[in-house]
């Protein structure tokens, strides 16, 4: 099991496939698996080596209870590049984890060739930071919800009314939430992170090539924020995808994968490299 260290703190890692390094950046709460299933398989068949990786607060990688702030996770990804590659790198991020490749793009350009980012926000707004906040106070206060209410309302937050409406595939879903195990510190740590303070005159100093891709019935973070994001960054691209919520990447993943190959494959081509199928 590889793990790369960062300044004593251990982060779990695996890639797959050959071929120039895509790293995939999870969303709070989510392990590096969870882009196993579509994007991991798609980058490989088109010629990358995908790699993903368990952020700090998510275990196998180390917890880190205390907390820790987007900038330390940041550091982790630029460490993790360094470890892996030795030019820059392309980058797929959702959520959180699309926070975190926009702070690398901003204070470490030189290791981020292109960027992907999934469900993104340049800040927060007070109904979602309150949210955050209380699903912190909720993990802290040591009450533990019944599995079948964590994944009903886990379910209303995360999905497209198309998904909840099919009812062979939400009961996938409601099993797939029940096998979830209540938040531990590392996980209150990353959601601790999720109210954002504005960064859109920050991002005005990105110069790494972005593309925004944001789902149409995300609740987390709309699209009206996805497309304020793709302004705040110079050139960036922008993107919506139809009948997904937060979790789009899992739910229209043909979608997203294909805009994601579309995007690398126009890199390829502007950047004078011969593009892949």
């Amino acid at each position: 099991m590889p793990f790369v260290t960062v300044g004593g703190t251990r982060l779990h890692y695996e890639c797959h496939g050959f071929g120039e390094p895509v790293v995939l950046v999870a969303g709070a709460g989510a392990a590096g698996t969870s882009w196993l299933p579509y994007q991991v398989p798609a980058l490989v068949e088109a010629g990358y080596r995908a790699c993903v990786y368990d952020s700090r607060g998510i275990p196998p990688s180390d917890e880190c209870p205390q907390g820790f702030e987007v900038t330390e996770l940041a550091a982790d990804l630029a460490a993790l590049i360094e470890h892996l590659a030795t030019e820059p790198v392309r980058l797929v991020g959702t959520s959180m984890g699309a926070h975190v490749v926009q702070e690398l793009a901003l204070a470490r350009p030189e290791l981020v060739r292109r960027a992907v980012l999934l469900a993104g926000r340049a800040r927060s707004d007070p109904l979602r930071a309150h949210l955050a906040l209380a699903d912190v106070e909720l993990g802290d206060s040591g009450v533990i919800l019944p599995p079948a209410y964590r994944a009903a309302v886990r379910a209303l937050q995360m999905l497209s009314p198309r998904t909840m409406d099919d009812e062979t595939e939400i009961q996938d879903w409601l099993a797939l939430f029940e096998r979830e195990p209540p938040a531990g510190p590392g996980v209150l740590a990353q959601l601790a992170l999720q109210p954002m303070p504005d960064r859109r005159a920050a991002y005005a100093d990105i110069t790494v090539p972005c593309h925004v891709i944001s789902f149409a019935d995300d609740l987390v973070a709309p699209p009206r924020y996805g497309r304020e994001l793709a302004d705040s960054i110079p050139g960036a691209t922008f993107d919506v995808v139809d009948d997904a919520g937060h979790f789009g990447y899992l739910e229209r993943p043909d979608t997203v994968n294909k805009i994601i190959s579309r995007y690398f494959a126009l890199a390829d081509t502007r950047d004078g490299k011969t593009s892949r199928p």
